[in-house]
């Protein structure tokens, strides 16, 4: 069985002033991948600016606009259709402790694979010890669904208490936050324990009662020796599946952001996002 998701996408930009140049990149686009399919996408603005397509530095596909004339509003609106693969993702790791597992994860071919997604970043470190601990005596899998569940338990989801770089001392002190924040604390623990982990944004079907942001939601990546890499939605205390719908992957937010730009104005500006998932089930030919 397959999903067959509709994904709409709008972004309403608003400046007090007129701008005097502007240049937007959105990393919005599902990608296409071995779970996942892209059948459909349509992107457009109120302005009929022409867009244009770009590739970022992790290799995902981009959308750029450079609008040429003044700008007090614009609206940006997406559509996508993906086909999503149900799979079973327990049957592709090792429930059951292995010694070999942890050796692998410690050998110098392993880290220098990964390395990139070893480095901490201003985001994704920790200034003080948490009460969370690893141990060797279960699997590496096991380990990481008990730091998915510690983080949902003892973390309260709440919009506006934490912006883009709140720092994760912050969160720990206050407990709260979003879907971002639980995905940078996930990855610095992961990585203080030596497991490759990396941030994923992407759509989230929230049809089922789960928590996620008015945006775009993230959840978690971590490489694991002999199995490769495994979704964490700490969130949610889920394993990333049918209902996580991947755009793009870096160190932390601030690699994947789904629009980031310059604009030349003065005066206040507003930005109102909006994202829309439905799903349905793909009938077998």
């Amino acid at each position: 069985m397959n999903l067959d998701y509709k994904i709409r996408y709008t972004a309403k930009n608003t400046y007090e002033n007129k701008t005097h140049g502007a240049l937007w990149q959105f990393l919005i686009i599902p990608e296409n991948s071995e779970s996942q399919q892209l059948i459909f996408e349509d992107f457009s603005n109120s302005l009929n600016i022409p867009v244009e397509n770009s590739i970022n530095g992790y290799d995902f596909r981009t959308y750029r606009i450079r609008p040429r004339q003044s700008i007090e509003e614009i609206v940006f609106t997406a559509d996508f259709q993906v086909i999503k693969k149900v799979e079973n993702i327990f049957e592709r790791v090792s429930h059951e402790f292995s010694e070999s597992e942890y050796s692998d994860l410690k050998s110098l071919q392993f880290r220098a694979k990964n390395d990139m997604f070893l480095r901490f970043t201003d985001l994704t470190t920790l200034h003080q010890k948490v009460d969370f601990e690893f141990h060797e005596s279960i699997s590496l899998f096991e380990n990481l669904q008990n730091l998915n569940s510690w983080i949902k338990n003892e973390f309260t989801f709440k919009t506006n208490v934490t912006d883009i770089d709140t720092d994760l001392n912050h969160i720990l002190e206050i407990k709260q936050g979003v879907c971002q924040d639980f995905t940078h604390l996930f990855i610095a623990i992961a990585k203080q324990f030596g497991i490759p982990s990396r941030y994923v944004s992407g759509y989230l079907h929230q049809g089922n009662g789960y928590f996620g942001d008015s945006q775009m939601h993230a959840w978690v990546e971590c490489s694991i020796p002999g199995s490769g890499w495994i979704g964490f939605d700490p969130t949610n205390n889920l394993i990333a599946a049918e209902n996580h719908i991947k755009v793009a992957h870096g160190k932390d937010y601030s690699d994947c952001p789904p629009l980031k730009g310059v604009v030349y104005s003065s005066g206040k500006n507003e930005t109102e996002y909006s994202v829309q998932v439905s799903a349905q089930q793909q009938q077998q030919q």
